[in-house]
């Protein structure tokens, strides 16, 4: 019997992860990688982590190791609304969170919940490579929206809209993989779009705490539009090992659909790291430990701008996150990064080629660089191997 036959349509229809299949050719020691989307592990609080996990096995006992209830621990629930109606002024209870194994199960989750073969689905041109890989699973018909320095394109997004659309997927902070924000005006010009449609909004927001340059903008969708989805994870502010995502939606009737979902998939996210982590968010300052991460990220962010600016030719640019992990580099028109990157393994640094963040293009003229998970000496030395390979051509 051939494989191809006993294997799901939806299976067949999912590309496998890039990243992870280049992350074992970047495993040599010898090769520095801007590959991952890791955050840096010195960022990890493993001292305090190690204190709450001996307090919760001494305080509640066989309960951290029991069965728990589908929408999570409902402590840390109470926390994340009360972290979210305080920041952005919103009205959340522990009944609009459903805690999940990181931000990557409620994107699954939302795939199965509102997909079924051939309906539209609104992303960014270029999106999250995760992201497609979940929805891909339904074999959904994508429509992919320009994203510009301000954000998604309105008007692309009005003409992809008159298309049957179930949901727009959207990362407006730090976007990955261009690391850009949208701005205040186009979060408002997003919102006057939808306010008077019946379609899902997908608001993913990994990087949003890791801001290190200007202000923190409002949500588009969150506390304003009825079918609003938000999608939060502590993967780059705590420990990502942890897996420890959320989902916060004031449409309880969305959440028991994607709540049933959850049940038929896992039954409950880990129940030990979520005490886990509850307790270290109670016995310890946030906000401090998340401002080191700031710091730390804004110096290996202009570190790599820096060398950049030494090592690239002028025909090549890039964009200049105020947060996050990534920045988003252009090559000159017709040069493939996907031809580049064997090249570039060959000197000992790797990337990721822009193709997989498309849906609809193939040797694509970009790349995404990872600037969180190396030092600014280990930066330099990468941009500056693949500074020379850029002028060899």
């Amino acid at each position: 019997m051939r494989m191809e036959n006993i294997l799901s349509e939806g299976i067949k229809a999912t590309p496998p992860s890039f990243v992870r299949s280049i992350l074992k050719a970047a495993s040599d020691p010898g090769v520095i990688s801007f590959a991952g989307g890791l955050p840096n592990p010195v960022s990890f609080p493993q001292e305090a982590l190690l204190k709450s996990m001996e307090r919760i096995v001494k305080t509640y006992g066989s309960h951290v190791f029991q069965y728990s209830i589908t929408a999570g621990l409902p402590e840390l629930r109470q926390y994340i609304a009360d972290r979210y109606n305080r920041v952005f002024g919103l009205s959340l209870t522990t009944d609009n969170i459903i805690i999940t194994t990181g931000s990557q199960q409620a994107l699954d989750l939302i795939g199965k919940v509102f997909l079924d073969r051939g309906d539209g689905v609104i992303v960014e041109k270029p999106t999250y490579l995760a992201a497609i890989q979940a929805f891909s699973m339904q074999q959904p018909k994508f429509y992919p929206v320009a994203l510009t320095e301000e954000g998604m394109n309105p008007e692309e997004l009005e003409a992809a809209l008159q298309n049957p659309v179930k949901f727009i997927y959207a990362i407006p902070d730090f976007q990955n993989p261009t690391g850009l924000t949208y701005s205040a005006g186009n979060r408002k010009r997003i919102y006057e779009i939808l306010r008077d449609r019946e379609v899902v909004l997908i608001e993913d927001d990994p990087y949003g705490e890791l801001r290190f340059e200007g202000e923190r903008l409002p949500y588009i969708g969150a506390g304003k539009l009825p079918y609003s989805i938000l999608l939060g994870t502590f993967s780059k502010t705590v420990a990502p090992g942890m897996r420890i995502g959320f989902l916060i939606s004031e449409n309880k009737e969305l959440l028991k659909h994607i709540s049933v979902a959850k049940e038929a998939g896992d039954l409950h996210t880990n129940i030990f790291a979520q005490y886990l982590i509850w307790d270290y968010l109670k016995t310890n300052d946030l906000d401090m430990h998340i401002a080191k991460i700031k710091k730390l990220y804004r110096k290996q962010a202009h570190a790599m701008m820096e060398a950049m600016d030494r090592y690239f030719p002028p025909t090549v640019t890039y964009t200049k996150p105020q947060g996050g992990m990534f920045l988003w580099v252009t090559l000159p028109e017709g040069m493939s990064a996907m031809s580049l990157f064997p090249r570039a393994l060959e000197k000992k640094v790797a990337f990721v080629p822009g193709d997989p963040f498309y849906t609809d293009i193939q040797n694509a003229n970009t790349m995404r660089l990872n600037y969180t998970n190396a030092d600014s000496e280990t930066i330099e030395e990468g941009i500056r191997r693949l500074g020379d390979l850029l002028k060899e051509l």
